[in-house]
């Protein structure tokens, strides 16, 4: 499968004002990028890194005035998403050292507060994919998706409490419920094709089988049409762009994903 995939952002900027982006999609296993755009009005320098998680991350200073960000990119994808039932649990003795961070508690996931209730939800499971599939249908069965509740990123204690929230809400307590069973989990943020309403989207990963598999408890089936810009252990990691100094806030976003033939 083909998308194109482009997120319009527009910002009425009063001083001087430090950005970090995080827009470009990255090939990788499970994508392919063919083509990318990325247009800021008014030009101004940028500088291009790739952070501690593998994500590509632009820094500038938007100036004065109207400052907009255009991008779009053509990547193909799987029409599926691959489910591994019985993909057995990895023993941390053999984890690869790259994966480790992401079995320890973070900002937004307190995966130390949270065994109880992983054992109890996965307690007729065997160890590995079949406890994160059945956590994943336990948040979508327990947990309300309310697209728009939210603006800010609540923390895995603070959703089981509310027992709703976003998409990146119902991502932090899957991935504080999997950790909690020395599952390495982590968040992803990208686009998703058919998301109703359209907007950035969040999702979270799970390693077992001695590989990542998604995992999306805001859809009721799994489904390709995933791409993925961001990875990280929480919000804090991933999020598609921070200012820094007065705060400063979209007066337009718009996020579009279309299917389109191969690119030639």
């Amino acid at each position: 499968m083909w998308l194109r995939i482009g997120f319009d952002l527009l910002f009425e900027i009063e001083v001087p004002t430090p950005f970090i982006l995080m827009l470009r999609p990255r090939s990788g296993t499970q994508q392919w990028v063919a083509r990318d755009e990325f247009k800021i009005k008014p030009n101004v320098p940028v500088i291009e890194y790739t952070d501690d998680y593998g994500n590509l991350c632009q820094r500038l200073i938007a100036q004065p005035g109207y400052f907009s960000i255009q991008t779009n990119a053509d990547v193909q994808i799987s029409e599926f998403v691959d489910i591994a039932p019985g993909a057995p649990f990895v023993e941390i003795q053999h984890l690869p050292h790259n994966i480790l961070n992401y079995l320890l508690p973070s900002r937004y996931c307190e995966s130390d507060r949270f065994n109880d209730l992983a054992m109890e939800i996965t307690a007729d499971c065997l160890p590995g994919y079949d406890q994160v599939a059945t956590i994943e249908t336990w948040l979508r069965n327990n947990i309300s998706y309310i697209p728009g509740c939210s603006d800010y990123p609540i923390s895995a204690i603070e959703v089981n409490y509310k027992q709703s929230g976003v998409c990146r809400d119902l991502a932090h307590l899957g991935i504080a419920l999997c950790r909690s069973l020395s599952i390495p989990a982590r968040m992803v943020v990208g686009y998703l094709h058919n998301l109703k309403p359209m907007d950035m989207h969040a999702w979270f990963e799970a390693y077992v089988g001695g590989r990542w598999y998604t995992f999306d408890a805001t859809q009721t089936e799994a489904k390709g049409g995933y791409v993925a810009i961001g990875y990280g252990h929480d919000a804090a990691n991933v999020a598609v762009f921070n200012q820094f100094g007065p705060s400063v806030y979209p007066i337009k976003q718009v996020v579009n994903v279309a299917v389109i033939e191969e690119v030639e």
